[in-house]
């Protein structure tokens, strides 16, 4: 396993990171994604290949840390007034997201390198935090709040096995009928 360099905010290392984080972004936006190689995008961010690899590991595990980075929300889900709304809002901006084709190489990126401190549940503590405050919300508003563990295993499974396997398309519809069903 590698050792990883530890991060000091706004040192040498996070500068290091960002300029890393934008080379992959930039690169990925004119190279194909099973192009991309460790000296290209140390090339462009000005670092050795040995800082990405001292520091990553490997390509697969820099893919992921950027797809998590890119995932992480910048916001609250969007407060409509209600539970029934905001779910509803957010199950189909979740959709939308997951579901275009860069939501979808960062899903495969993610996922690419399972373990118990994974990229894969970082993200997962992202949408059950998101899950949480709107559960939260709506018990604040005295509505009876739905619980977090039913909405994942209702609501956002079949969203993800549904992009992942890409047997459906996802629409807006589709997802209001999940949200009905945590909503009984």
């Amino acid at each position: 396993m590698a050792v990883k360099e530890r991060v000091r905010f706004g040192g040498r290392s996070a500068r290091i990171q960002a300029e890393v984080h934008k080379a992959v972004e930039e690169l990925s936006a004119t190279t194909d994604r099973a192009e991309l190689t460790v000296p290209q995008i140390a090339a462009r961010a000005g670092v050795t290949p040995s800082t990405i690899y001292r520091r990553w590991g490997d390509l697969s595990e820099l893919l992921a840390d950027v797809a998590v980075k890119r995932l992480r929300p910048i916001a609250d889900p969007v407060d409509t007034g209600s539970m029934k709304g905001d779910l509803e809002a957010w199950t189909e901006q979740f959709m939308e997201e997951m579901s275009s084709p860069v939501g979808r190489s960062l899903l495969r990126d993610v996922f690419a390198k399972p373990d118990e401190d994974s990229y894969a549940g970082k993200c997962c503590r992202f949408t059950y935090e998101h899950l949480q405050t709107i559960a939260e919300r709506a018990a604040a508003r005295g509505e009876t709040a739905f619980d977090v563990d039913t909405a994942v295993d209702l609501v956002v499974a079949p969203i993800v096995y549904h992009i992942l396997f890409g047997d459906r398309p996802l629409e807006p519809a589709y997802c209001r009928s999940l949200v009905a069903r945590i909503l009984k």
